[in-house]
């Protein structure tokens, strides 16, 4: 079964759009994310966000790389949510021996395309209370649509 629609939000043909947010992952699975190991990131709630953005490892203060945020599955059963470790969700097989739960009250599987790690990771300012997502600030935007570019 494809996971994904066969739709790209980055235009190859062209040069990339300014990014204007990325998501906070903690590593290792940031690094996942961006190396194309990963291709569902679990999180507790919804978006609507369908758009290139840029992902940050967690305590860094760094972009390491970017993706395509193209759909969210759930909320998940238990069921579907164990199937997201075949997927890539890098869901732990042992906290689900362990716990038999879901990790939120409602749980979704954020679903990513197009994977792409910098060569060099990108310094962004970040904002206080940011936890999810970080609004980027232009000159971040024009520094990852340099990196990109290139």
């Amino acid at each position: 079964m494809n996971l994904f629609k066969q739709i790209s939000l980055f235009d190859r043909s062209k040069e990339p759009a300014l990014i204007e947010r990325a998501l906070i992952v903690r590593e290792p699975w940031a690094s996942k994310i961006v190396s194309g190991k990963k291709i569902l990131e679990i999180r507790g709630s919804n978006t609507n966000i369908r758009e290139p953005i840029g992902i940050i490892a967690g305590g860094t203060g760094k972009i390491i790389g970017v993706c395509e945020l193209v759909g969210v599955r759930g909320p998940l059963s238990l069921e579907e949510y164990i199937e997201t470790y075949s997927l890539g969700g890098g869901v732990d097989p042992q906290y689900l021996n362990r716990t038999q739960t879901l990790p939120y009250k409602q749980t979704f599987a954020w679903e990513l395309k197009n994977p792409q790690r910098l060569s060099e990771p990108i310094r962004y300012e970040h904002p206080n209370g940011a936890v999810i997502w970080v609004k980027l600030k232009k000159n971040t935007q024009e520094a990852l649509h340099k990196a990109l570019s290139k």
